[in-house]
C-alpha cells in the first residue's frame, strides 16, 4: 500500500513541481507511534525557502483532499532534503560527482561496507567514491543508501 500512496502522490505533485522550477527528491509514507506522516521532499536549484514549502503544501493539501489517496489520518510535511540530501535516482548521483558523499552497501566492497569520500565518477553500472588515498569501484547493485555528506 506504501508504494500505490507514494506513487499517487507523485503523480499529483509532479506537474506542479515542474512548472514551478521544482525538483522531488523523495516521498516517504511511514507510521511513526500511533501516527502516519507523508513527506515530500522537494528542492530547487539555488535552494528552497519556507514560502517554496508552503506553496508546494498549499497545493499538495489540496489534491490530496480532492482526490483522498490515503484512507487513514496522517500528517504532511514538505520541506527541503537538507544538506545531507539523499541520491536515489542516477541523476542524483550524476549531480553529486566531485562532491563528498556517503555510501552504505548490501555487502562488503573492499572488505567494507560503508565509504565516506569524494564521489569521483558515476555510471550505469557502479560508482567509484575515493576515501582518504584508496578508491573504491562499487557496482549499482550492491548500494544500500547514498546520501551527500556534510565536512566539518
Amino acid at each position: 500500500m506504501s508504494l500505490q500512496i507514494k506513487s499517487a502522490v507523485e503523480n499529483m505533485v509532479k506537474p506542479f513541481l515542474e512548472e514551478n522550477g521544482f525538483e522531488l527528491v523523495d516521498i516517504e509514507y511511514v507510521k511513526e507511534g500511533s501516527n502516519w506522516f507523508l513527506r515530500v521532499y522537494v528542492d530547487k536549484d539555488g535552494g528552497i525557502d519556507i514560502d517554496d514549502c508552503g506553496r508546494v503544501s498549499e497545493f499538495l493539501s489540496d489534491k490530496l483532499d480532492a482526490d483522498d489517496p490515503i484512507p487513514v489520518a496522517y500528517f504532511l510535511e514538505v520541506s527541503s532534503p537538507g544538506a545531507e540530501r539523499p541520491l536515489k535516482k542516477p541523476a542524483d548521483f550524476v549531480k553529486a560527482v566531485g562532491k563528498q558523499v556517503y555510501i552504505t552497501t548490501y555487502e562488503p566492497v573492499d572488505g567494507k561496507k560503508e565509504f565516506e569520500g569524494i564521489l569521483e565518477s558515476y555510471s550505469e553500472e557502479g560508482l567509484t567514491v575515493r576515501a582518504g588515498k584508496k578508491t573504491h569501484q562499487i557496482v549499482n547493485t550492491k548500494v544500500a543508501g547514498a546520501r551527500l555528506a556534510v565536512m566539518f
